[in-house]
C-alpha cells in the first residue's frame, strides 16, 4: 500500500500523470503536489499520456489543452472512451472559454484557467480525489439510492439504469448522488457549484454542460428529461419516479 504522508489528499499517496509540453508548468505543478503528498509522472505529450496511463493508470490526470500533435481535448476524449472513471482535470487558457465547455461536455471532471494558482489547482485535485475516493459525510444506511430503474451505490461510486452500469465520470456521479438525495428542490447554478463542485465562484456552464452530460445517460430522452428537471430562471430540480 502507498504511504500516506502529512498534507496528501488521502490515506494513500496518490499517483498524479501531469500532461502538458511546457516544462516549466510541469515542474511547478510536479513540486506542489509532491508537496502535498502525491507522486507525480510527467508526460510532454498527448501520445506519451496515453502510453503512461496504459503503462500505469494513475489516480488522476492534469492535462494541458493546448499541445502539439494529439491535443489534450482529444485524449481526454480516448480517456473517456477507454477508462471513463479515470479523474481529468484539464488546464486551459483564460480566453479559451469554448475548449472549456467542450471539455467539460467530453467528460473533464474540472478545469483551471492559465495563468493559474499552482494552491488553487492543488485544492482542485484533492476535491476530485476525495470524491473518486468515496469520501463522504453521509451515513452508511444511506449509500443505496434507488429511484426506479436507477440506483447509486455511493458508497463504491457505481450506479446502474435497468440494470446496466453507467459510465459516469467523478462529477457526474457527484451531481447525480446530489440530486437524488435531494428530489422535488430547485437549485440554483451557483448553488450546485458550491454543493457538488465546493466552489463559491464558477463557470455556470461547468454545471450545464454535467447536467447535460447526466441526461444522456439516464434519461429516456435527454430532450424532455422527466428526471432531472429545468427550473426556468433558477437552475434545476430532480423528480423522482
Amino acid at each position: 500500500m502507498r504511504s500516506a504522508r502529512i498534507g496528501s489528499v488521502g490515506s494513500v499517496e496518490h499517483q498524479v500523470l501531469v500532461v502538458d509540453d511546457d516544462p516549466t508548468v510541469s515542474d511547478v505543478v510536479r513540486r506542489y503536489l509532491e508537496q502535498s503528498g502525491c507522486r507525480v509522472r510527467l508526460a510532454g505529450d498527448g501520445s506519451a499520456a496515453l502510453a503512461a496511463v496504459a503503462a500505469e493508470r494513475p489516480d488522476l490526470v492534469v492535462l494541458d489543452v493546448m499541445m502539439p500533435g494529439l491535443d489534450g481535448l482529444e485524449v481526454c476524449r480516448r480517456l473517456r472512451r477507454d477508462v471513463p472513471d479515470l479523474p481529468v482535470v484539464m488546464l486551459t487558457a483564460l480566453g479559451e472559454e469554448a475548449d472549456r465547455v467542450l471539455g467539460l461536455e467530453i467528460g473533464a471532471d474540472d478545469y483551471v484557467t492559465k495563468p493559474f494558482s499552482p494552491r488553487e489547482l492543488v485544492l482542485r485535485i484533492r476535491s476530485v480525489l476525495r470524491r473518486a475516493g468515496g469520501t463522504t459525510a453521509e451515513p452508511a444506511a444511506a449509500a443505496m439510492l434507488t429511484d426506479g430503474d436507477l440506483t447509486a451505490d455511493t458508497a463504491r461510486r457505481i450506479a446502474w439504469r435497468r440494470g446496466e452500469p453507467l459510465a459516469l465520470t467523478v462529477r457526474e456521479f457527484d451531481l447525480l448522488e446530489f440530486l437524488m438525495r435531494h428530489p422535488g428542490q430547485a437549485w440554483s447554478r451557483t448553488q450546485l457549484l458550491d454543493q457538488v463542485w465546493g466552489w463559491q465562484i464558477g463557470d455556470h456552464s461547468t454545471v450545464t454542460v454535467h447536467v447535460r452530460r447526466l441526461r444522456e445517460k439516464i434519461e429516456d430522452d435527454p430532450a424532455a428529461p422527466r428526471r432531472i428537471l429545468t427550473v426556468w430562471g433558477i437552475g434545476y430540480r430532480y423528480e423522482a419516479e
